[in-house]
């Protein structure tokens, strides 16, 4: 799976159809009772409902595509299609706010019902991108459904394209997806069942958590972690140490582009590298950031954010819903420190938010910045880093063949953000930025200084 913008795609004409999700006629009641939705989805539902209450044009998605080879079965298709929102409580949904908090209402899988809509022949890879992007656009985190779901047929092939909203989905939700849905389409191709181990709901563990960290108050030790970290921060959110010409208050419109770092054998040989020093791949990559901020006129400390999964290896491994918890990190990058004592410090850092770093980050938010608990969004332009490795998620290796992208999409920005993730072809990244000429000279120096770190560090194993 490869991570790009929508501007980047790239399918061939086709037949166009989609498949609008709906109650049967006869469903009367909800799968169970209503459930509080997770600290995650409170806040963006939150931002939602203030940002239609200003007419502000706030939105955003997650969504992917990818190819089924030969001809196409309609019914295969349209059977794995509901196979999928069966699948995923947290799909079927309907949220609303009641009493002050997010509630969130399941329909049961078997009142679950596809309609088709045939849109018709679309004749060029243009107007395919363009349908597709309207369809994705379509999503509207106050409206049901939040997902789109729809297919260009060709006689030889087929190109499936699914768009959440960031209530029921993230990162690694996109490559579950696909998993689920091709998996089931082969089955059915072959009249078979799909076979897969039931998964947990999303919406259990949002309840869950909600109880978990309801009675968290701000002397909690479990925020320890976080005050340490704004004590020598200077605050709750990391500032992005370099400059994107934004204004404090300002939002922007968004530039969303992938550049490429490493080839597959440069990524071989980075892990190596990675390895010899006594870090994981994401720890190097960390490493190999703060050393290119520092030269890009970045401090000699890292700090930033970084999304951990709190999916873990049981009943949520492979169920869609947004299990991330974000969490802070910090570590030196002194000028002419080597790969191997930068790589200490990160590893020193990395395991100790995974052993301290439990609070749920809106939780804490609300508690240690409360000046910024009502706002929409980061207040100011923040150092975020996030990295996976789409040949270990659910079906990693089928990734690749049926080309698979995820599409993320925010229609304004008041920062940086970058995606790093890696696929069976190398290492890339991702990123969405405000549109502000500096903003385009920073990330263009600061990716190009980064490709040369990376590069490096897979030539030698050294900065």
């Amino acid at each position: 799976m490869l991570q790009a913008p929508i501007t980047d795609l790239d399918i061939a004409p086709g037949h166009v159809i989609e498949w609008r999700l709906r109650p049967s006629r006869s469903s009367g009641a909800s799968a169970r009772d209503d459930r509080s939705g997770s600290f995650n989805q409170e806040k963006h539902f939150s931002a939602a409902v203030d940002a239609r209450a200003d007419d502000d044009p706030l939105a955003s998605y997650v969504a992917c595509t990818f190819e089924l080879p030969g001809p196409p079965d309609r019914a295969a298709l349209e059977a794995a299609l509901l196979y999928f929102v069966r699948r995923h409580e947290v799909l079927r949904c309907e949220f609303r706010h009641l009493a002050g908090d997010l509630t969130c209402r399941p329909m049961a899988a078997e009142d679950a019902v596809l309609d088709p809509v045939d849109i018709g022949p679309v004749a060029t890879r243009e107007g395919v991108r363009g349908h597709v992007d309207d369809c994705f656009h379509r999503i509207d985190t106050l409206s049901w459904p939040l997902l789109v779901m729809g297919a260009v047929v060709r006689p030889e092939s087929t190109t499936v394209f699914l768009g959440f909203d960031h209530l029921v989905s993230d990162g690694l939700s996109t490559p579950i997806a696909v998993n689920d849905i091709a998996t089931a389409y082969t089955a059915a191709v072959r009249g078979e069942e799909p076979g897969q181990p039931e998964v947990g709901s999303y919406l259990d563990f949002g309840h869950e958590q909600r109880l978990r960290y309801a009675p968290v108050g701000a002397d909690d030790p479990r925020l320890d972690p976080w005050k340490a970290f704004m004590r020598s921060n200077g605050g709750f959110f990391p500032a992005f140490p370099l400059d994107l010409g934004v204004e404090p208050g300002e939002m922007y419109g968004t530039v969303n582009d992938t550049d490429a770092l490493l080839t597959g054998a440069e990524a071989e040989a980075f892990e190596a590298h990675c390895r010899k020093a006594d870090g994981k791949v994401f720890m190097g990559v960390l490493a190999a950031v703060g050393e290119a901020l520092r030269r890009e006129g970045g401090p000699e400390v890292y700090r930033g954010l970084m999304p951990l999964s709190d999916r873990g290896r049981g009943r949520y491994a492979e169920a869609m819903g947004w299990f991330v918890n974000t969490v802070p990190i910090e570590f030196p990058v002194p000028a002419g420190a080597g790969f191997a004592q930068v790589m200490s410090g990160v590893r020193d850092a990395a395991g100790a938010i995974r052993e301290r770093g439990d609070v749920p980050f809106v939780k804490a938010w609300r508690l240690l910045a409360p000046e910024y608990a009502d706002l929409r969004s980061w207040p100011y332009a923040v150092n975020f880093f996030s990295y996976l490795d789409f040949r270990r998620s659910p079906g990693g290796e089928r990734q690749h063949a049926l080309q698979a992208r995820k599409h993320i999409w925010a229609s304004h920005s008041n920062g940086i953000c970058f995606w790093f993730h890696r696929n069976e072809t190398g290492m890339y990244v991702n990123a969405i930025y405000a549109d502000t000429p500096q903003a385009h000279s920073t990330k263009a120096s600061l990716t190009a200084t980064l490709t040369g770190v990376l590069a490096g560090l897979a030539d030698s194993g050294e900065f």
